[in-house]
């Protein structure tokens, strides 16, 4: 059941039995198999915990080095837990260069766990603080620091550094789910890998919500920390983008989006004003009441979805796209066609998530696995491209449990 099958004859070489293993190793750590996000402050992270062979090993998923989001992710042991003879289970700390040591594991509760490392002294290198900083930075950036021209990327990289390198492996986390999917979504959910400027590459979880889709950060920053929703993508309102040479006139975008938004906002405040006349008024019972507009529940879920398969059946298999002018991107090896775009809302901020709003945009879908957002005010482009791994254990056990992990992933973040 957990992957421990075609093991039996290491099993038998080490004279480890199958009991031992199930009671002392699986059972007893079942609780921590699966993906996990840990607590590290505006930062986060993906942690899947798997089981390897006699061993059950916690992988650090890391993004591919900015801006090449088409890049496989990378990945490294934080901790390993494995039987040695018939002893009790082992866990040792895989942090650092010096090879295995001495850990602990703590199940706090079934969505909780903590890892403390009780040797601290193997993460320190001999040339001090220094030797530690530009190891992590080549192996978390793939450069040096003298690569960084620009200041304020040098600060947030220092930052982040010192940040995160007190924890020494000692860390809380906190069980995510993958998103469930349904055959109307637009694009199959999960995790995707975008550009977020001078902060690099980070994770994004996309999940569908009837006529909402959300962008939920599996990996923060000081501005918008793990766990806030990144964008928020408007089914319900799809753009008709300019010809290509009237895309290249940021203005044409933007007055574009504007008058959507304008929509939006006046559908918003009748669906507010048609729900204020319901809840006054009393009607008998064989008369239904009137549906608000964009109402919830599974019909309101029903019609988006038409809404959306409607829109696509219209538009073309594909446009031409373009960045307008004075659009920054960090990866400039986008897609120049797209399938269809929809009005959005990022989430900007200032540094530690001060005076936090949501600003207009523009979400466009390339293909099956990667999209980008136009951050209207920012004058920005982030582009996104779906993460390939099978991860073990990550399915929800239903849609009410993954939208309350969402809930209290976004409340910790706060």
């Amino acid at each position: 059941e957990y992957g421990v099958c075609e093991n039996l004859r290491k099993l038998e070489i080490t004279g480890v039995s199958c009991r031992d293993v199930y009671a002392k190793l699986l059972h007893r750590y079942r609780h921590i198999l699966g993906l996990w996000q840990p607590d590290i402050g505006p930062y986060g992270g993906l942690l899947n915990v798997v089981v390897d062979g006699l061993f059950i090993i916690g992988w650090m998923y890391l993004p591919p080095h900015d801006p090449h989001v088409d890049d496989p992710m990378r990945f490294k042991p934080l901790f390993r837990i494995h039987l040695m003879e018939r002893k009790c289970a082992t866990v040792e700390c895989m942090y650092g260069h010096k090879g295995p040591h001495n850990g602990h594991i703590q199940i706090v509760k079934k969505d909780e766990f903590s890892t403390k490392c009780n040797q601290t002294d193997h993460h320190r290198m001999s040339g001090g603080r220094q030797e530690e900083f530009r190891t992590w930075l080549r192996e978390e950036w793939g450069r040096t620091l003298e690569d960084i021209f620009h200041e304020h990327m040098q600060e947030l990289i220092l930052m982040k550094f010192i940040y995160t390198s007190q924890y020494d492996n000692c860390l809380t986390y906190r069980r995510i789910y993958l998103p469930p999917s349904s055959p109307d979504d637009l694009i199959k959910p999960g995790l995707f890998k975008g550009t977020y400027g001078s902060h690099g590459l980070e994770i994004v979880m996309l999940s569908f919500h009837g006529k909402k889709a959300k962008g939920t950060k599996i990996t923060g920053d000081p501005n918008i920390p793990a766990g806030q929703q990144t964008v928020e993508i408007d089914l319900a309102h799809p753009l008709q983008l300019p010809d290509i040479e009237n895309l290249r006139d940021f203005s044409e975008l933007s007055r574009i989006v504007l008058e959507v938004q304008e929509q939006v906002r006046r559908e918003e405040q009748e669906q507010e004003h048609q729900q204020e006349e319901e809840d006054c008024s009393q009607q008998a019972a064989s008369q239904p009441a009137a549906k608000p507009l964009g109402g919830e529940g599974a019909e309101g879920e029903e019609t988006a979805a038409g809404a959306v398969g409607t829109t696509q059946d219209k538009a073309p298999a594909s446009q031409p796209f373009v960045l307008p002018m004075g659009v920054i991107s960090r990866n400039e090896d986008y897609p120049r066609t797209c399938r269809i775009c929809f009005y959005g809302t990022g989430l900007i901020a200032g540094h530690g998530f001060t005076s936090p709003e949501r600003t207009p945009g523009v979400f466009v879908l390339f293909d099956d696995d990667r999209f980008g957002f136009i951050w209207l005010e920012l004058k920005s482009f982030s582009l996104y491209s779906r993460i390939k791994v099978s991860f073990q254990n990550a399915e929800a056990p239903s849609r009410e449990a993954f939208d309350e992990m969402l809930k209290n992933i976004q409340s910790l973040a706060t």
